[in-house]
């Protein structure tokens, strides 16, 4: 059985290792339950409230699971997030 604390020519596995494996990274507004009548309802213009505050902030998950929350920014046009705090795993 191989040791997978080692590369393949013996020396130790590094950080270097994972650091350009890709991951989901999600930038979360806020969450509600609705019913399925109301989803079947929707149309273009429909207003869906969440209950997130305007003024709370925006929660960055990497694959699904929070990380930090910052505040949203534009940069160039695009849609950012400000990191404020990060979350304690």
């Amino acid at each position: 059985m191989a040791n997978d604390s080692v590369e393949p020519d013996g020396e130790p596995m590094g950080i270097d290792r994972i650091l350009d494996v890709k991951v989901d990274v999600t930038g979360r507004l806020g969450a509600c339950n609705i019913s399925m009548r109301e989803i079947i309802e929707f149309e273009v213009g429909t207003i869906v409230q969440l209950k997130q505050n305007a003024k709370d902030p925006i929660e960055l998950c990497l694959n699904n699971k929070v990380v930090a929350r910052g505040e949203v920014v534009v940069v160039n046009d695009a849609f950012g997030i400000k990191i404020t705090e990060m979350v304690d795993q």
